[in-house]
């Protein structure tokens, strides 16, 4: 009975080893330069999102604005080829050192950032960005959301299972990735 009860404690107690603490976020890149981020990401694949529902290919362009937020011009074309647009802008979560954040609140100018103007925000965590500021990994820190971008629609199979190999040892799902549908997939225009 003993033996019995020195494993139940020991069972509660590690089970309450993170208590208090919850889910560990992901560690985010170091110090994003967002003059070098700027420009525009192709996104190569995404985790299932609402906003995101009809798109077969996605692009966002960032541009830095004189106080230091970015705006935010997403296109996505569905599988008809046709364009659908959001505006937006994104501000750093934290007070920037020297132009370079690496966690961002970025909020759209649609209906419900107009009803919920302090509330509709996304965090836009950039998990990890190349040397070249050629592919970049973001992702939400609950770990819903979550895009693999790049300056080109397409990336060498190297660098896409990078970009796969850093998501899973953040704790995301990558069986569940959307993929860009290719360009001779969709109608032309």
């Amino acid at each position: 009975m003993r033996v019995l009860a020195g494993l139940l404690a020991v069972a509660v107690l590690a089970g309450c080893a993170n208590s208090g603490t919850g889910v560990v976020p992901p560690k985010t890149a170091d110090k994003v330069d967002l003059q070098r981020y700027q420009g525009t990401w192709y996104e190569l694949a995404r985790l299932p999102m609402f906003f995101q529902r009809n798109c077969a290919q996605s692009e966002a362009r960032y541009a830095l604005q004189d106080d230091g937020s970015l705006s935010v011009s997403n296109r996505c074309r569905t599988l008809e080829g046709e364009w659908q647009e959001a505006e937006g802008r994104a501000v750093a979560q934290v007070a920037q050192v020297a132009g370079k954040t690496s966690k961002l609140w970025v909020r759209f100018d649609n209906w419900l950032g107009s009803l919920l103007p302090g509330v509709a925000k996304g965090e836009y965590w950039v998990l990890y960005l190349d040397d070249d500021y050629q592919s970049a990994l973001v992702g939400h820190p609950n770990r819903d959301h979550l895009w693999l971008l790049a300056r080109s629609p397409q990336v060498a199979p190297a660098m896409r299972d990078k970009l796969l190999d850093v998501a899973r040892g953040q704790g995301y799902d990558t069986a569940a990735l959307i993929w860009r549908t290719p360009d001779d997939q969709l109608p032309q225009p």
